[in-house]
């Protein structure tokens, strides 16, 4: 079987930065280990999957290692593949997912994901992550992902992990981010995986379901400017919305090709 592939940089307006992620169109769903290899042949941090059936796209997310419940990167990715390769033609992108309905909105080079807010609540730091990481957090909280607050930029930016202690957390489908107010947005972030085969996420869209609530509240302000701070780095606006949250950044086209199944 030959199917189309699509290589998307998310969350940012230049090549070889933001968040890689690969976009697979299907006719229909290949069994779930199929889609499973295909990702971990991909390896990049996400592959998005999706069959279009009309009105709505039903969209799925792989890492090389899992299905997951929820990917800002890669739902970014699969709107700019369907609007700047397949010339879909509506202005607004309707996803059926795990979490629910997904909405993109897209005007020009830009993409805003309707997410669902996940606003993290205070929670014990668990010994093996105290152990695990190099510079302690002022505030430890927790939704899907744990929420580590510091102090300053320059505590996300020298952030040291010991992996061999990390690996060994059990979060399952969740990962680790930490976070501080930004010296040119209103705050930062890195985001980190245990186990996983991309250990430091270069743009993770769905930990800012947890950091717009919390960011929000403690800047007391609405829209937002937060960067990711990873090696590749990337740039998300930001508006809290309630029990929605509104996450938006542009895309560049990587590569498209062609994968064989067998």
């Amino acid at each position: 079987m030959q199917l189309h592939l699509y290589q998307i940089d998310a969350f940012t307006d230049e090549l070889f930065s933001g968040n890689p992620a690969c976009v697979v169109p299907l006719s229909e769903w290949l069994p779930d280990d199929l889609l499973l290899k295909i990702a971990r042949e991909n390896a990049v941090a996400e592959t998005a999957f999706f069959v279009d059936n009309g009105l709505k796209i039903h969209l799925r997310w792989f890492t090389p290692e899992a299905e997951i419940d929820l990917c800002g990167h890669a739902t970014l990715a699969t709107a700019h593949a369907l609007k700047e390769i397949r010339g879909y033609s509506r202005k607004t992108i309707l996803f059926e997912t795990k979490s629910g309905e997904l909405e993109v909105e897209t005007a020009n080079s830009e993409y805003t994901l309707n997410f669902p807010s996940r606003k993290p609540s205070t929670t014990p730091l668990p010994s093996l992550l105290q152990e695990s990481i190099n510079i302690q957090p002022q505030e430890v909280l927790k939704a899907r992902d744990f929420v580590l607050v510091y102090n300053s930029e320059e505590d996300i930016k020298n952030l040291e992990i010991d992996r061999l202690k990390f690996d060994k957390l059990e979060l399952g489908s969740g990962g680790v981010i930490f976070t501080a107010p930004g010296k040119n947005c209103d705050f930062v972030s890195r985001f980190f995986t245990p186990g996983a085969s991309v250990f430091e996420d270069p743009v993770t869209g769905s930990a800012h379901c947890s950091l717009i609530p919390y960011w929000s509240e403690k800047l007391d302000k609405t829209e937002m400017l937060a960067h990711q701070i990873s090696e590749r780095g990337g740039k998300l606006f930001c508006k809290n919305n309630g029990d929605r949250v509104a996450i938006c950044g542009n895309a560049r086209t990587y590569s498209i090709g062609k994968l064989w199944t067998e």
